[in-house]
């Protein structure tokens, strides 16, 4: 018993009380663990189709770009990437799933108007708007993955914590302070007994 315990009546209403709230305590992390498990799943299961969506978004870019370039030649292609007149920008901030900060990711400039590309500058191509818009959902679904990753990431992290949190109560902690309540009350029983005896023996003198 690793408990420093008194076998005294206070001792035992106050290791009650304590029960009492570490059971509480112990019920709350359970629920959170299930919780965050239960994000982990939807989460990766998302995860998984946003893969998949990837490498096909990724095989219809090359092969947009490959078209670009062999009908309107590699150097068109570079001219009209060099043109741009913005590029992508990513902002990474933070939102809360259950209590645990998770990041969350955004992109700007992903997606760009004809105008901001600057293709009127040197003609454009219907080949041309296709690779770039093959790209820009490219970077898209990889913002998307990257920030769906992390979050899996953390989250797991979280349920690990919890996990053990949880374990050490249900094995140790509460186990500990229950023997103690038994071990407090069997020794006030007996303190009890022994004082009738004594109080007995006492009026038969």
């Amino acid at each position: 018993m690793a408990l420093d315990i008194k076998p005294t009546r206070s001792e035992l209403i106050n290791l009650k009380r304590r029960i009492k709230q570490t059971s509480s305590g112990y019920n709350l992390l359970k629920m959170k663990r299930d919780g965050l498990f239960h994000e982990f799943r939807t989460l990766l299961s998302e995860m998984i189709s946003a893969r998949e969506e990837l490498v096909g978004t990724y095989r219809d870019a090359l092969q947009a770009i490959s078209l670009a370039s062999s009908i309107e030649g590699g150097l068109s292609v570079k001219s009209a990437a060099i043109a741009a007149s913005k590029r992508p920008e990513v902002n990474v901030s933070r939102r809360n799933i259950m209590g645990v900060v998770v990041p969350k990711v955004d992109g700007q400039n992903l997606k760009l108007s004809t105008e901001d590309r600057g293709l009127g500058l040197i003609g454009g191509s219907p080949y041309i708007d296709e690779a770039a818009d093959s790209y820009s959902l490219l970077i898209e679904k990889v913002v998307k993955a990257a920030e769906m990753e992390a979050t899996l990431k953390r989250l797991l992290e979280e349920i690990e914590a919890t996990k053990r949190r949880v374990n050490a109560l249900e094995f140790k902690v509460i186990p500990e302070m229950k023997e103690a309540q038994t071990f407090i009350q069997l020794r006030l029983e007996e303190m009890e007994r022994e004082e009738t005896f004594r109080l007995k023996r006492f009026k038969n003198k």
